[in-house]
């Protein structure tokens, strides 16, 4: 792993309106970047005419780059193909439900096509093959933001039947599992199964997503592969995970940003194929500016391979909305190391002054000359150059797990909770309350996590639950463990089949609870606050009633509970309900579990990061999300300032500017 802080952006000579490649390696330098990321999205330039290669670009980048001591990592170009490819195969471009997709955007290729996979081998290899033996090149980003991008060719369908076959075995096994009797969808031979693209069943369109989406991940696999084939034992293989894109409201008018768990690719699944994770990760800013995002994206890339990751793509100034006050460039960089990056890399060093993406601004403005943004980079920079090494390979031994599940994802497209209410909010509300609060938490798919490493874990909407995920929840509390579960979890096996008895299925005895009704809240309000969108109606079997709905006909259920089930706790919160609410639960079920910290009262927009660093030192980011200047009451015996050099001791009061970070370092 890199021993120092990676910093730097993505760079594309190719673009460029002019030759200037001495003059942005100077201003590279003068920020203190030590880092490119290239090639990525240029085939069509790397490979001009079908088997004629040109790599000169690439070798002006990386002799640049070696004279100046930086290092470089070579993106495979293969999200994007050259319109010549198009036309050697019929089938070579996308076929999703909407039809087949025509040439000009990139993704728009069926990355399981014989053809494609022939050229892109080829340029992969020979672009490996020129490149890694090159001092400066660190190691390889496969592919770019991954995702099955909703193929349904005949070849892909074709897999699927082939799947289906090994997995079931019989059509009758089929039929069973999925409920296929069901407006007469059932099979009686193989070569009966119908164009998933019309399928109606739930189950089986998302077990079509989740072949997809493992197709997904073994093309990254298969990419991996040919990189290992060629790269130095020292380089590393790397990919940019991105998350389900959120639109703002059409009040704002800015593109979206990262919000929740990708549906259309496994993160788990897919970061076998890489030796260390990688991400893109966007936000609102201005106004807007939280942090949630970047801590939440960064908590589960981090938990993939519980390891530190690089994120490879972070926005400078792109829209209008995303042009950052003085300051925030600042803390976006340093909540991403908090979150236990180890570097980041800005999409991208140069406005583009034409194509599909030329608005997007980069760190250079059109005019590709100084400006205030690139000016706060040179400021982090010279930050980072002096204390870097003391903030690299943060480790976290986080207590709290929020488990996240891209089948449950997929159910819930299928079976809405509401119109307005998405698996996703409903991840971010559990998530965002925690993060508000400066508890900490691991986001962990629910195929990989471990329960003997944490004291409460939070399932939000966790709707597929197969009867081995229920017995290790079910065992975690009995052991200790302290369970926070939301509305709409343990509702369906692992194939989206309803479980049959009362819900929740095998965790009652836990929850001492049931319901078989749920409803639209209406006028409904829990503990003073407005309950929105969806509330089930639950009667207990021994659990507390912690809150009841003020309803006039629903009063006599339950919205919150709690019980106590052998050594440790159950609680379900049954509704959507006010995050004041959902945090007041939390500070109980945190003192259940033995998690009350120093922090405790410590709440946005002051938020608290914390880990160990390289030397064994604990360390506190601490981070003011205001415009408006704030106080900090050192929670600690005797820490240092890493950046200032300035001494605190418990009690000491800490003078917080607008956007300001300190990082604490206990003596």
């Amino acid at each position: 792993m890199n021993q120092e802080l990676l910093f730097g952006a993505a760079y594309y000579l190719e673009y460029m309106p002019y030759d200037r490649l001495e003059q942005d390696i100077y201003m590279m330098q003068k920020a203190r970047m030590n880092v490119v990321r290239i090639a990525e999205s240029t085939w069509s330039t790397l490979e001009p005419i079908d088997g004629e290669f040109d790599f000169s670009y690439i070798d002006r980048v990386l002799e640049a780059v070696k004279k100046a001591g930086m290092m470089a990592i070579i993106g495979t170009p293969t999200y994007a193909i050259p319109s010549w490819l198009e036309k050697k195969d019929k089938d070579i471009m996308l076929t999703t439900n909407e039809g087949q997709k025509r040439y000009g955007h990139r993704q728009c290729m069926n990355i399981m096509n014989a053809t494609f996979r022939f050229y892109a081998e080829r340029i992969i290899r020979k672009l490996v093959l020129h490149t890694a033996n090159h001092p400066c090149v660190i190691g390889f980003q496969i592919d770019n933001e991954t995702k099955h991008y909703g193929t349904a060719s005949e070849e892909v369908q074709k897999q699927f039947k082939e799947y289906l076959m090994d997995t079931f075995c019989t059509t009758k096994q089929l039929n069973k599992t999925f409920g296929l009797a069901y407006w007469s969808n059932s099979i009686r031979d193989w070569d009966d199964l119908p164009d998933m693209r019309g399928c109606i069943n739930g189950g089986l369109s998302s077990e079509f997503e989740r072949f997809l989406r493992s197709m997904a991940a073994q093309y990254l696999k298969w990419q991996a592969h040919i990189v290992r084939e060629y790269k130095r034992e020292d380089q590393l293989i790397t990919h940019n995970f991105d998350f389900e894109w959120k639109k703002f409201g059409a009040d704002i008018a800015q593109d979206g940003y990262s919000y929740g768990v990708q549906p259309d690719i496994n993160h788990y699944e897919a970061a076998q194929a890489v030796t260390i994770a990688g991400a893109d990760i966007y936000h609102p800013t201005q106004d807007y500016l939280t942090g949630a995002e970047i801590a939440f994206c960064g908590d589960e890339i981090r938990s993939l391979k519980d390891q530190n990751y690089y994120v490879l793509e972070c926005q400078a100034q792109a829209f209008k909305n995303w042009t950052p006050y003085p300051g925030q460039l600042r803390i976006h960089a340093y909540s991403h190391l908090a979150s236990g990056a180890d570097g980041i890399m800005y999409w991208n060093w140069h406005s583009i002054h034409n194509g599909y993406e030329t608005y997007w601004k980069g760190l250079l403005s059109h005019d590709l000359a100084t400006n205030p943004t690139y000016e706060e980079a040179c400021r982090l920079g010279k930050e980072w150059s002096n204390v870097g090494r003391r903030l690299l390979h943060l480790k976290k031994e986080n207590k709290v797990a929020i488990v996240i599940d891209n089948q449950s994802l997929n159910a819930l497209k299928w079976f809405p909770i509401d119109t307005k209410l998405s698996y996703n909010d409903v991840v971010r509300w559990m998530y965002d309350s925690l993060y508000e609060m400066n508890i900490e938490c691991d986001v962990v798919d629910v195929n990989a996590f471990d329960t003997s490493k944490y004291r409460m874990i939070v399932t939000p909407a966790l709707y597929s639950a197969s009867e081995v995920t229920l017995i290790k929840l079910k065992n975690f509390i009995a052991s200790g463990g302290v369970l926070v579960s939301s509305f709409k979890s343990f509702v369906s096996d692992e194939h989206l089949s309803v479980y049959s008895d009362r819900q929740p299925h095998i965790l009652q005895e836990c929850f001492q609870m049931s319901y078989n009704q749920f409803t639209e809240p209406g006028k409904m309000k829990l503990k003073g606050k407005v309950v929105n969108y969806f509330a089930e109606l639950v009667k207990t079997d021994g659990a507390q009633v912690l809150a009841y709905y003020d309803h006039k006909y629903w009063k006599e259920y339950a919205g919150i509970t709690l019980a106590e089930y052998q050594n440790g706790f159950a609680y379900y919160i049954a509704c959507y309900t006010d995050k004041a609410v959902l945090k007041e639960i939390y500070r109980q079920a945190l003192k259940d579990a033995g998690l009350e910290c120093d922090t405790a009262k410590v709440c946005w927009p002051i938020i608290i990061r914390s880990g160990k660093n390289q030397e064994n030192k604990i360390i506190h980011y601490v981070f003011h999300y205001s415009e408006k200047d704030g106080v900090f009451i050192c929670p600690y015996e005797e820490v240092r300032d890493i950046i200032s050099k300035r001494e605190y001791k418990r009690g000491s009061q800490i003078e917080l500017k607008d956007w300001d970070v300190i990082i604490l370092e206990e003596e």
